[in-house]
């Protein structure tokens, strides 16, 4: 959706009205993508405010060639990656390993039927189960498109550990699939 420049301007000069509007604008967008690193509401809502504060103040920098709500996105997966950087309890988890030279294996799993049993709600859930890592390291290949060098960048691990996250992202949701589907056959 196009964002209208006379509103971007008007936040630009401080207008609490068009701050309003253009937070009314973002805030499915910025909540949507804090639901995909956060489990906790509270913690959704917080970072959700830091990245719209954050664009906010950045708005001068908006360049026009550019989709808003693409640069409000990135904007937001920044954030919530500083954050990431910051908490020091969060980065406690990660090992330091390379796992470059670890091969990788895919389970057989009919994705048509995961397609046809789950709804966007659900999947959303399943991925919120993932160790805080994983779930990060999933989020920013498979739905935000970072590479893998990228990632390794933003989280401070080698490329190695990153394919090892999605790898075990990947069998750990096909685990919490097939479960579910276990789960929802006995009646």
């Amino acid at each position: 959706m196009d964002i209208n420049p006379k509103l971007l301007e008007d936040c630009t000069k401080g207008s609490r009205k068009a701050q309003y509007a253009l937070y009314k604008h973002c805030f499915p967008i910025l909540v949507g993508v804090c639901r995909r690193y956060r489990r906790e509401e509270d913690e959704v809502m917080a970072m959700m405010n830091e990245g719209f504060l954050k664009i906010l103040d950045n708005l001068a920098k908006y360049r026009r060639d550019v989709p808003f709500d693409a640069w409000i996105r990135r904007v937001m997966i920044n954030v919530l990656i500083d954050d990431f950087r910051k908490n020091k309890h969060i980065r406690e988890l990660v090992e330091h390993t390379d796992f470059s030279e670890v091969q990788f294996t895919e389970d057989a799993f009919d994705m048509n039927e995961a397609d046809k049993q789950f709804d966007v709600e659900q999947l959303e859930s399943f991925i919120l189960e993932l160790p805080p890592v994983s779930r990060k390291v999933f989020n920013l290949f498979a739905i935000d498109g970072y590479s893998h060098r990228e990632i390794g960048d933003m989280l401070n691990i080698s490329e190695g550990t990153s394919k090892w996250h999605l790898s075990f992202s990947r069998k750990k949701l096909i685990e919490i699939m097939q479960r579910s589907l276990n789960s929802s056959r006995v009646v």
